[in-house]
């Protein structure tokens, strides 16, 4: 049986009318940029946050960079953010000539480590550091509280990467909170393969202060406030009115697709222990809050580490199991970056992770016989070799 990493025409099936119908009302309106349309999702989206102020940008890429603007991060200056992510988070910080600095992840939930975030603001003291950028990787808050005490410490505001967590929730000291909507400011992607996916690219700034948020707006409209007048140089960074529909459609249904996935990652937790596979799997630290944080983890992707992992690709593949890796190098090694001056062994757990992890289908609408094809082939991976998969997994 095929089971596909992400199988997109399931979600689409039971909205198809709906969105139908929405593509030709936009069509005859003849309205394709900015909008009605994306202002309603912007109040939807503040809502769905708790954010106070939300501006619809093209891309998730384009938010970081719009929020990096408004901050004026320039050359002379340094932005912190981990080295396992995806490559836009650091490029963005890149593109404005800025210096990064990375500090290394946690081995169990792969985001930010406050100890090493610690450590790299304490060495870099004496730099001009204008923002923190810790990731929610894979729909995992990381651990605000601490991050942010950090920050505050050291007078560094905190820009959220929620590319792939929006709807997560954390349990805060302040009660419960919603990713990307913790620190100063956050961003969201709504790429078709993200929790709540658009046609095309999309995303989305959230930030606590009116002025910011003003600041924002015109900078995604090439500076320009008044028609034809700049005053700061800012960029085509404006959301599609198609888009915005289509996630306006697809909003209420987030929570539930959400739990969906929580369901699939229970199930794959509890086989694999039935199992007896020793997979180190995907850690919930904030389970225990459950119950007034539902949303404690959305699995934007199921990620587990494995010993011989490119062997069990390689079978998983010829199986025709849906898998990835994320990420197979860390940004603190891409050529691109060489000259930061990093050097491998400089961010272990980040390099650990890049040659241990493999993300497994995980999306709302797997079928039981899906699932069970997906454990099903892992077992006979690991114990159809040597009958004994401690065995198997001590080497």
């Amino acid at each position: 049986m095929q089971v596909p990493l992400l199988d997109l025409k399931k979600q689409y099936e039971p909205l198809r009318d709906q969105i139908r119908a929405k593509m030709d009302e936009i069509a005859e309106s003849q309205q394709f940029i900015l909008g009605p349309e994306v202002e309603a999702l912007e109040l939807e989206i503040s809502a769905f946050t708790g954010a106070n102020h939300a501006i619809g940008v093209s891309s998730g890429t384009d938010a970081e960079l719009a929020i990096l603007m408004a901050l004026g991060v320039g050359p002379g200056d340094a932005v912190v953010t981990t080295p396992y992510t995806f490559f836009a988070t650091a490029g963005g910080i890149a593109r404005l000539g800025a210096s990064i600095l990375f500090a290394d992840i946690e081995p169990d939930t792969f985001n930010l480590s406050p100890d090493r975030l610690r450590e790299c603001l304490e060495t870099h003291r004496g730099e001009k550091i204008k923002a923190i950028i810790p990731v929610h990787l894979f729909g995992l808050s990381c651990r605000m509280d601490e991050i942010r005490a950090l920050a505050a410490g050291h007078r560094i505001p905190v820009i959220e990467d929620a590319a792939q967590a929006l709807g997560a929730g954390y349990p805060g000291r302040e009660g419960p909170q919603k990713c990307g909507a913790i620190g100063e400011c956050g961003f969201y992607s709504f790429f078709p393969s993200k929790n709540l996916g658009a046609f095309g690219d999309g995303g989305m700034v959230v930030c606590r202060d009116a002025a910011m948020a003003d600041k924002i707006r015109v900078l995604r409209n090439h500076g320009m406030e008044q028609r034809y007048h700049h005053h700061t140089v800012g960029g085509n960074f404006r959301l599609d009115a198609l888009q915005a529909a289509i996630l306006r459609i697809k909003l209420p249904h987030l929570d539930h697709w959400s739990a969906m996935r929580r369901a699939n990652a229970a199930f794959y937790r509890a086989e694999f222990e039935r199992a007896g596979l020793e997979l180190t799997l995907p850690a919930e630290p904030f389970a225990a809050h459950s119950a007034a944080v539902p949303n404690h983890h959305i699995y934007n992707q199921f990620v587990i580490r494995v010993p011989r992992r490119d062997e069990l690709l390689r079978r998983l593949a010829a199986a025709g199991i849906g898998h990835a890796v994320y990420y197979p190098i860390p940004l603190h090694l891409q050529e691109c970056f060489s000259g930061l001056g990093y050097k491998p062994g400089d961010f272990p757990e980040s390099e650990r992770a890049a040659l241990e992890t493999v993300a497994l289908p995980v999306y709302p609408e797997l079928t039981a016989e899906q699932r069970s094809e997906v454990v099903g082939a892992l077992a006979e991976f690991y114990c159809g070799r040597t009958g004994q998969t401690s065995q198997t997994m001590a080497g």
